[in-house]
């Protein structure tokens, strides 16, 4: 296991994140998601940690707050140091009393939804809270002052957003700079070899603000698990026959799975593994989170860190994956020939 640098911080990340939205699912969604009681959490958490994860995810919505309940036992129930386990959580959607002022990112609910988060995790502190989507109501200098009280009263140590568009996060960031507010170090967003369209505009702007990128569902829902393909259905009851979320082109994704499953079998790995190996190969990933029903599942996950993909295998992954050319870009790509060689000439000298 690696640890990467997390965004213009001095903290230390597992290239591998523990997702936790498979933990408490009873009802709705989240019952399709995962039913984990707490045994079968408390075994995932600890072969977490003994793999060398150090971060974990969870959201005050997720399975109705059972999630960060499960989460926080589990933590207790395992003794773990504190100062060894970066926990991250969200905040956006409704948890508690239904009511007009119950979600969004207003300094009202903000200030609300850290404590019940804080109690549930039974923690004094959250490392990483995140904005979990873009409230169109409330101005973005509300959101960012609420979460920077939140900081300077010791409640959190960094800040990131989740699922926003590149213009929202640069405009956050430019705020968070004039005001000298703390400023978004990370992004969750979703990014697998499948669906690569964080490529156009928000890749390009997390590697010029230094800003971390945390990738959620890397399996797509586990459509490229290695369990799908053009001629194989999954069995029964798997999580894509019952709820098929996030969407992506499918015959565009079966070619993957050919080009994943060949090279898999060379390994003699999963396909899942390649998935998360191509993810981890993307300088621009910090961690990749993967959530899990069994600990079988996460060990799988866990070994994608030891697969080392050849210059040949990425560059055919990156060819039967890669984006429809889109303009600005290709314009952009176009324009910008003779300076990349200029550029690329005088760094060899």
């Amino acid at each position: 296991m690696r640890y990467k640098k997390f965004g213009n911080t001095g903290l230390f990340v597992s290239e591998l994140c523990l997702g936790t939205m498979t933990f408490g699912g009873e009802d709705g969604m989240w019952a399709h998601i995962g039913k984990l009681q707490q045994d079968e959490v408390d075994a995932l958490v600890g072969r977490a940690l003994d793999g060398g994860i150090n971060f974990i995810d969870t959201a005050d919505v997720y399975a109705g707050g059972r999630s960060e309940i499960m989460t926080g036992q589990a933590l207790k129930n395992l003794k773990v140091p504190r100062e060894n386990v970066v926990v991250a959580t969200k905040v956006f959607g409704a948890t508690g009393t239904k009511g007009p002022n119950s979600r969004g990112m207003s300094r009202a609910h903000v200030i609300d939804a850290v404590k019940g988060s804080l109690e549930r995790l039974q923690l004094d502190h959250i490392d990483l809270y995140q904005i979990h989507g873009f409230d169109v109501a409330t101005p973005i200098e509300e959101a960012l002052r609420a979460l920077d009280t939140l900081v300077q009263q010791g409640h959190v140590r960094y800040i990131g957003v989740s699922n926003w568009a590149a213009w929202q996060i640069m405009k956050g960031l430019g705020i968070s700079e004039r005001l000298g507010l703390s400023r978004f170090e990370s992004l969750q967003a979703h990014y697998t070899i499948g669906t690569r369209d964080l490529e156009r505009d928000i890749v390009p702007l997390l590697q010029s603000e230094n800003v971390g990128l945390m990738v959620w569902s890397p399996l797509a829902g586990g459509l490229l698990s290695g369990k799908y393909g053009r001629h194989q259905q999954a069995e029964e009851g798997s999580r894509r026959t019952t709820y098929d979320f996030p969407p992506v082109p499918l015959e565009h994704a079966y070619n993957i799975i050919d080009v994943m499953r060949a090279i898999a079998d060379a390994k003699r790995v999963s396909v899942a593994q390649i998935a998360i190996a191509w993810l981890l190969h993307q300088q621009v990933v910090t961690s990749v989170i993967v959530g899990a029903k069994r600990v079988a599942q996460l060990d799988d996950n866990i070994a994608a860190t030891n697969v080392q993909l050849g210059a040949a295998e990425l560059e055919a992954l990156n060819k039967v994956s890669a984006l429809t050319p889109e303009y600005p870009g290709w314009m952009l790509e176009r324009q910008g020939d003779y300076r990349h060689k200029q550029l690329a000439d005088s760094q060899r000298g």
